[in-house]
């Protein structure tokens, strides 16, 4: 199969959050399966000032009324997967992907509706007539529509899929600053009242199928509570939609040979996380004491995380004997209150207003527990990466977390975790209270589930076999 895997960031290439990993993974793990697997992407600043690539094809062109873009076609290898880079300078050699840290590029429509027709045309340049163009977020979701206009031919049996990373981003713009649309007179009737173009709606209404990064956060998404204001555009597509869980490198998160850890252990043998937990208090300026529950948490400072529901209650988790070690960065009013908190329970609480690559695999290795709260949550990678280091995940139950999770009072004997329903602060102090009862309380047990947790595998061999399934749904019945 041909699978053309469109999207705006890749591991090792160009990142800025969890789309990247799935961009690297999952293709790879394709490939693997014998694929035909292509990526394209932006060619940003920053990749073209490492890797400086020559052209692979002509200039291309793209007209749009009256108005002329000129690109070129950069290729490199992804161990082994091309990856076709669109290099349009005016648009992509910018000092961030989607911002300049502090505020959005206010050409962002532009510059992604741009991409999207920009890597059909590459697919055809490079004469690679794909089965299938996933497309991913609202970057691209305007792939599915131009297909559908397409009159070359050369898309004529290829069918699309759009994967929702992260619904809650759409894509909102006004329909007037887009240049690169304006041709598109039919689009009037995607307007709203505001005179905004919505991509992400757009994906939803052109795409074979649609998909979300776990089944449960497909269920959410097509309820009027979990469909981030889209419930009539998912209803609409209710038999179209469907979820498959990300993976998880477990190459890179592997307490048995991470070089981020003073020390290794294994499912067998867990003697190594205690150091690991020492030197994480040493580093973090907390008491190094062994049989207090030390609670991690590393994540955006926003109140998808959960902070609405932490920071209420912070006062009175505080009042308990327990270490919290929080790592993020993002919005100033949560910031300033943990550092409040902070400067009041010092040898309880301590907050890093940044991230490092190290920080978050010692602080994965060294917790007790990891705390995930979150408002929502499509997927989720860090209970995954909390499993494997035989950190508990305290979550609440929502998208990816509630299927990779397994409750105590659930299912006892299966348990790797703790988990809350309600979105309120006085549901997470409660289940943050009934797993550090059960860390003092049954010490034996609680090293039992540390040990179950571990031999958790959420892998994109698995995750790229449910995918390989969808295209093949996808296709023509004579494919």
């Amino acid at each position: 199969m041909k699978i053309l895997f469109v999207v705006s960031e890749v591991e090792d290439l160009a990142k800025t959050g969890g789309l990247a990993d799935v961009a690297k993974s999952l293709p790879i793990a394709l490939k693997a399966l014998g694929h035909d697997v292509r990526i394209v992407k932006p060619y940003y600043k920053q990749l073209a000032e490492k890797f400086k690539l020559g052209n692979v094809a002509d200039e291309q062109l793209l007209r749009a009324g009256d108005k002329e873009y000129r690109f070129n076609i950069k290729r490199l290898e992804l161990e082994t997967v091309p990856v076709y880079c669109v290099d349009y300078p005016d648009y992509f050699h910018r000092a961030g992907l989607y911002s300049d840290g502090y505020e959005a590029f206010g050409d962002n429509a532009e510059r992604f509706a741009f991409f999207s027709m920009a890597a059909l045309r590459t697919a055809q340049a490079m004469d690679f007539q794909p089965d299938v163009v996933h497309c991913n977020d609202w970057h691209t979701s305007l792939c599915p529509y131009f297909i559908k206009r397409d009159d070359s031919g050369f898309f004529a049996r290829c069918r699309t899929l759009l994967t929702i990373h992260n619904g809650a981003y759409q894509g909102v713009h006004r329909f007037a600053d887009i240049s690169f649309l304006r041709p598109h007179a039919e689009l009037a009737a995607q307007i709203d009242s505001q005179g905004n173009l919505n991509f992400l709606k757009m994906g939803i209404q052109y795409a074979d199928k649609i998909n979300a990064v776990s089944p449960n956060y497909a269920r959410e998404l097509l309820t009027p509570l979990g469909s981030h204001s889209l419930y009539h555009d998912f209803q609409h597509r209710a038999n179209d939609v469907s979820g498959i869980l990300n993976g998880c490198d477990y190459q890179q998160w592997d307490p048995g040979s991470d070089k981020f850890l003073p020390a290794h252990y294994t499912g067998e043998a867990l003697q190594g996380k205690a150091l690991c937990k020492q030197t994480l208090q040493q580093e973090a300026g907390l008491p190094e004491k062994a049989n207090v529950p030390l609670i991690g948490m590393l994540c955006r400072l926003t109140e998808q995380k959960g902070f609405g529901y932490l920071l209420p209650v912070l006062n009175q988790l505080l009042q308990h004997n327990v270490q919290i070690l929080v790592i993020g960065t993002g919005d100033p009013v949560i910031s300033d209150v943990l550092q409040f908190n902070a400067a009041q329970f010092p040898d309880k609480l301590v907050f890093r207003n940044d991230f490092s690559t190290r920080m978050a695999h010692l602080l994965e290795a060294g917790s007790d527990f990891f705390l995930m709260p979150s408002l929502f949550e499509p997927c989720g990678l860090n209970q995954m990466y909390s499993l494997a280091y035989g950190t508990i995940p305290i979550v609440r139950a929502v998208g990816g977390l509630r299927d990779t999770v397994l409750d105590l009072q659930m299912l006892p004997e299966q348990a790797t975790g703790f988990m809350f329903e309600a979105p309120d602060s006085s549901a997470l102090l409660n289940c943050v209270r009934r797993a550090m009862l059960f860390y003092h309380e049954y010490p034996d047990r609680f090293v039992q589930m540390q040990k179950r947790a571990m031999r958790q595998k959420f892998t994109w061999y698995d995750a790229a076999l449910n995918y390989q399934a969808l295209y093949q749904h996808c296709l023509p019945m004579d494919s």
